[in-house]
């Protein structure tokens, strides 16, 4: 009897090749937010506008969540070993646009996303 294969392929991803004398222009988003949903909802805003001007996005890809935990006393001077734990999360997405048209990059700046939704831009 054959054995079924116990590691999964990872999924392959297209790598974007330029010809010669083509300069490949990216428009690089990160966004970032407490709340995943929300999150996930202004991704899918920003994929909709950028896909409704003809552009080539790559992503959403998802960035390690940042997890921040502090510890805190309870009681103010008495009871030391008492203490409570706290953490707060930070998802993260990227988003790749090629070649970016000016329509684009001004739609984009033009979206109203919810607040707690906090986005940077880069050219490369």
């Amino acid at each position: 009897m054959a054995k079924a294969s116990a590691t999964k392929k990872a999924p392959k991803v297209k790598k974007v090749k330029a010809e010669k004398g083509d300069v490949v222009q990216k428009l690089r988003i990160r966004v970032q937010a407490y709340e995943y949903k929300v999150l996930d909802l202004s991704v899918k805003q920003i994929i909709d506008t950028a896909i409704r001007y003809d552009a080539k996005v790559l992503g959403p890809i998802p960035l390690p969540t940042e997890i921040k935990k502090y510890t805190v006393n309870r009681a103010a001077f008495v009871y030391k070993n008492s203490r409570e734990q706290f953490e707060i999360r930070i998802h993260k997405r990227l988003i790749d646009i090629l070649n970016p048209s000016p329509k684009i990059i001004e739609s984009l700046t033009n979206l109203s996303l919810p607040s707690g939704v906090n986005i940077d831009v880069k050219i490369m």
